[in-house]
């Protein structure tokens, strides 16, 4: 296998640890990268370029074991640019753009060779780099071959000592802290990593300083397991340079005599996908057993009933406590996504002349990985727009009286089972007008004057509508905000705009902590039954049937003090209405957005397992996905949202209804 190819001879699992290693390499690369923009600290600004360099050092050594030359060569650039800066040369603006430049196209070098495809020319991140063109030679050239025990020229003073342990070199009292006694014996450790090599077969990596040459090692030590490289002094993590806790796998503590256990284990996301799929199925046979024991009741004896409903209650709540603690495995920080976003704001603020600053909070928010990985696209095309459509050109600021450097906040937060991601600019706002001009233009109804916030956010998601005639690496041609808003439909989401001329525009998105396992308020409507997500909520209400108002082909209750309308669930999706006296209500939304869904009792609350829907011949107005009760019956949950949209008249022509509660669970079945 060569850098330029994407021929393969190494086992995959391999490669998956290669490309987990490097990200966490890059990503530690990235976010120190981007401190020292803003850092005025001169020894806090050696650390962090000392973490850089021992970012790249580490990639070009892992490239090296896969025998990714490309990725080697591009390590080891990037390695000596900052070589000269650790020895006095100014570290300027342009270098720092070399550096992300060669940063980002060495993750996609790597990319790409993770994933078998075409890999990517690295001369033009080569070129950007002083003294790349002598550095990528001296790797191609075999200058710094590994494994080589000639003692290098100058002498080396510190060393790296593997060893590797065997059950004979146990037997003969070779152990590792008899290994440290001896290297402590002929210099000083600087630090100890646990390795797993390519078999599986665990070593012991020591780096030691002080030794002058080869010849302080007994040639014996390699019957011991143990094999030497020299490591020049400069590139090996000192005790003094180290963060705490920064081994990879292990740390030495002084004087404690063995190596602290490594306290992280990497599990791949479809083996916490499988089992949470088994969680799922426990939590469905639990409800199964719930109404077994309730529908046998009256067969058994008191005692052996109360017996068999506590062991079944001790079982729920173990179950609950597995799918909570199967769920934090699966939560990440939101840092996930956002550590990308100045590198993204920083290239297009140079690109379009504008200046722009990115505040951040909430980073350690957590949600579930599923979710992370699809709300990256929706949140990198706000924040692209943040930068194109919102900020104005330093004139434009300076002309309104403001900042010249425009502002950019992402904030995250967590709001019981739900999430919010918010993205807002101090830009001019939307313009209300072009936006109405340019729907006209497109044959749309004209919205008149006076739009909500709502009713903006429906036209600019509007496919296609776009208030621009070109196309720009910010942004698209009016499909952007459509598949933004169609993304974060789909997760359960909601988005929300609120903007106000010449102050700026805000986009939340609200979505749920996790998708696969949730609560939800099971309902009746007429003979059919639905679940209600329990977290789009507010509260549940009893509705007297003669106390509804009928008004413009519309429903209202009087709801504290306001109108609250009405939304009868029968009414949409077509099944027979029961002539209740009182009705009980869903009040989902908030202030102006708050309607009722009118059902015709609530049957109770249960922990569901949600099948989404993703047929275009199941999907159903109004219906987000499936579940399934104790008793075996294949219900349907509301799409509180949709239902929400086309309450409020924002549905785009809903016919009610589009396809009968029954033949979705049919095709579902």
């Amino acid at each position: 296998m060569t850098g330029g190819s994407g021929e393969r001879r190494l086992p995959d699992a391999m490669l998956d640890e290669y490309a987990v290693e490097c990200e966490e390499h890059l990503t530690a690369a990235r976010d120190s990268l981007a401190r020292i923009e803003h850092e005025s600290d001169q020894a806090v600004r050696a650390k962090l370029l000392e973490e850089v360099f021992r970012g790249y050092h580490s990639i070009k050594g892992l490239s090296a074991m896969v025998e990714l030359h490309d990725g080697e060569r591009l390590a080891h650039a990037l390695e000596e640019c900052l070589r000269g800066v650790r020895q006095g040369q100014p570290l300027t603006t342009a270098i720092l753009q070399s550096l992300n430049a060669g940063t980002s196209q060495l993750e996609a070098l790597i990319a790409a060779f993770h994933r078998n495809a075409p890999l990517p020319s690295i001369e033009a991140a080569l070129s950007q780099l002083p003294d790349a063109s002598a550095s990528s030679r001296a790797v191609t050239d075999g200058s710094e071959k590994t494994g080589s025990t000639a003692t290098p020229e100058p002498p080396a003073t510190s060393w790296l000592v593997t060893f590797v342990p065997s059950p004979s070199l146990i037997e003969r009292g070779i152990k590792v802290d008899v290994v440290r006694g001896r290297l402590s014996q002929i210099g000083r450790i600087l630090g100890a990593t646990p390795q797993v090599n390519s078999d599986g077969a665990v070593a012991f990596e020591f780096r030691i300083a002080g030794v002058a040459d080869a010849a302080a090692f007994d040639e014996a030590w390699r019957e011991d397991g143990m094999t030497w490289t020299p490591a020049p002094l400069d590139e090996t993590t000192t005790a003094e340079t180290r963060p705490s806790g920064a081994d990879s796998g292990g740390v030495a503590h002084p004087g404690s005599g063995v190596l602290a256990p490594a306290h992280v284990v990497r599990v791949d996301l479809p083996r916490l996908d499988a089992l949470m799929q088994r969680v799922a199925d426990l939590v469905i046979t639990r409800a199964r057993l719930d109404d077994v024991i309730t529908r046998v009741e009256r067969y058994v004896p008191v005692a052996d009933w109360r017996a068999l409903r506590e062991h079944e209650q001790t079982l729920e709540r173990y179950l609950r406590d597995l799918r909570e603690d199967v769920m934090r495995i699966r939560m990440v920080r939101v840092d996930e996504i956002f550590r990308r976003m100045p590198f993204i704001v920083r290239d297009l603020a140079r690109d379009s002349g504008k200046e722009v600053t990115l505040e951040m909070s909430g980073q350690r928010t957590e949600i579930d990985k599923f979710l992370v990985d699809r709300l990256m696209e929706p949140l990198l095309h706000l924040v692209r727009n943040a930068v194109s459509h919102g900020i104005e050109p330093p004139a434009s600021r300076r002309a309104a009286g403001k900042l010249l450097q425009g502002t950019i906040r992402l904030g995250a937060a967590t709001v019981g089972d739900m999430v919010s991601l918010t993205i807002e600019d101090d830009g001019a706002g939307i313009d209300v007008a072009a936006i109405r001009q340019r729907a006209v233009a497109m044959g749309l109804p004209d919205p008149g004057e006076g739009l909500t916030d709502e009713q903006v956010l429906d036209l600019i998601a509007h496919p296609g509508l776009s208030t621009r005639d070109e196309a720009d690496r910010a942004s698209g041609r009016g499909v952007g905000m459509a598949a933004v808003r169609a993304a974060v439909h789909e997760l359960g989401g909601r988005l929300r705009l609120k903007s106000e001329p010449g102050r700026g525009t805000s986009f939340s998105l609200e979505l749920p902590v996790t998708l696969t396992i949730t609560g939800a308020l099971i309902a009746a409507i007429g003979p059919e039954t639905f679940a209600v997500p329990q977290g789009a909520v507010r509260e549940v209400v009893e509705i007297e049937a003669a106390a509804i108002r009928q008004m413009e082909r519309h429903e209202l209750v009087v709801y504290r003090g306001r109108a609250l309308p009405l939304l009868r669930l029968d009414a949409f999706f077509g099944v027979p209405r029961s002539e209740r006296s009182r009705l009980h209500a869903f009040v989902v939304g908030s202030g102006e957005d708050a309607i009722a869904l009118v059902v015709d009792r609530i049957v109770g609350h249960r922990e569901v397992v949600v099948r989404t829907l993703t047929d275009p011949l199941v999907k159903t107005a109004g219906i987000s996905g499936a579940t399934e009760l104790g008793d075996g019956r294949l219900i349907l949950i509301l799409d509180v949202l949709a239902l929400s949209r086309h309450a409020r008249g924002r549905s785009p022509a809903v016919a009610a209804p589009f396809q009968s509660p029954a033949a979705s669970r049919r095709a579902l079945a």
